[in-house]
């Protein structure tokens, strides 16, 4: 069966880093057809808008989803509705891409490089499953209006709504369970449920879903409190779930960990397996096109592409261990780049994965 992908550079560094995955992606010698189009910045420049008509319709028949990544300072005056991060947005709703998969994954070669002492992070794995297409993202109504009565009265007034159905919490929880089964049976489930009428809901949906996977312990922490712990005691964690805004505030931190966000693949499924793999960095605009970019997060995506969307897990698990064999070369970017390591473009970078391989 021949699998068409999707590929989407974007903007900034996006084209750089894409090129090296894709590099890596064709030279497995699998079954697959990749076809190209504009997001976000690029394609408003093209096109006029973020997502057109026919990048949504490639990715609609794909596979799966090769993503780069989007925003551009040039673009912050444009409305909000046409700026280049609404592409991602607008992907994740059109695709029901609700189930991110962010690992933060400390390889021994860079413990020097994380902003903790290594003996702090040292064999860090953990999985962050973040709910991506509710919450106060996309929630309903929102916008700036002038408050009418009380303290306020006459003032502008910008709001958002936060809230969550029951089938959405449901869902995510039994990836977040199936997840921990294939790990370490753990999973922490964070929310703000002591402030939140939805955190609460969230909570105690999670909790009955528990009642089906009685392997794993479950266990409950409050936003603010986790956000301290993966700071101070990073390794305690194995899967965590919790909702989209406080997801990717804690998936961000645990970036930081890994020594580089240079480092971090994620992946976003939908309920078929249909995915959108991307680095979870930004797309840097003030380093792009001088080839110094850090494509292995993006190459470890396309690891998550084949794993997940395609079925291929012999293939991914040959990409992770290129990637962990040119780090033990001492081949760095430089993001990671240490006293003692060998300084290498984006596509040097590339060349060494590739060889790697072979």
């Amino acid at each position: 069966m021949t699998h068409k992908i999707a590929v989407l550079p974007g903007d900034g560094i996006g084209p750089e880093i894409t090129e090296q995955a894709l590099r890596v992606l064709t030279a497995l010698g699998l079954d697959i057809e990749t076809e190209t189009q504009p997001v976000g910045g690029a394609a408003y420049a093209a096109h006029g808008h973020p997502l057109p008509p026919a990048t949504l319709e490639l990715a609609k028949n794909s596979s799966a989803i090769l993503f780069g990544a989007v925003g551009d300072w040039k673009y912050d005056s444009l409305a909000r509705e046409l700026r280049p991060e609404q592409a991602i947005l607008g992907l994740r709703k059109a695709l029901g891409l609700f189930a991110n998969l962010r690992p933060a994954i400390l390889y021994p070669q860079l413990a020097n490089a994380s902003s903790l002492k290594p003996e702090v992070v040292a064999g860090l794995d953990i999985l962050i499953v973040r709910e991506l297409t509710g919450d106060i993202y996309f929630g309903q109504p929102r916008g700036v209006r002038t408050v009418e009565e009380g303290p306020f009265k006459g003032e502008r007034q910008g709001f958002d709504t936060m809230h969550y159905a029951e089938s959405e919490v449901r869902r995510i929880a039994h990836i977040a369970f199936q997840a921990a089964q294939k790990r370490s049976r753990k999973l922490c489930s964070v929310d703000k449920a002591n402030v939140l009428e939805t955190s609460q809901f969230w909570r105690d949906t999670v909790i009955d879903v528990a009642k089906e996977y009685s392997d794993v312990q479950l266990t409950h922490m409050y936003i603010d409190n986790a956000a301290m712990q993966l700071v101070r005691a990073p390794k305690e964690f194995d899967v965590v779930v919790t909702g989209n805004l406080f997801g990717d505030i804690l998936s961000d931190e645990a970036a930081m960990l890994t020594g580089s966000i240079g480092m971090l693949p994620s992946a976003s499924l939908n309920a078929s397996n249909q995915g959108l793999y991307e680095p979870s960095h930004g797309s840097a605009p003030d380093i792009a096109g001088q080839n110094i970019a850090n494509p292995l997060a993006t190459i470890l995506s396309a690891a998550m592409l084949l794993r997940y969307s395609l079925g291929a897990t012999a293939e991914a698990k040959k990409i992770e261990s290129a990637v962990e064999a040119v780090l033990e070369q001492g081949l760095r970017t430089a993001d990671i780049y240490e006293p003692g390591t060998t300084r290498v473009s984006t596509s040097e970078m590339g060349d060494a994965v590739l060889k790697a391989l072979k």
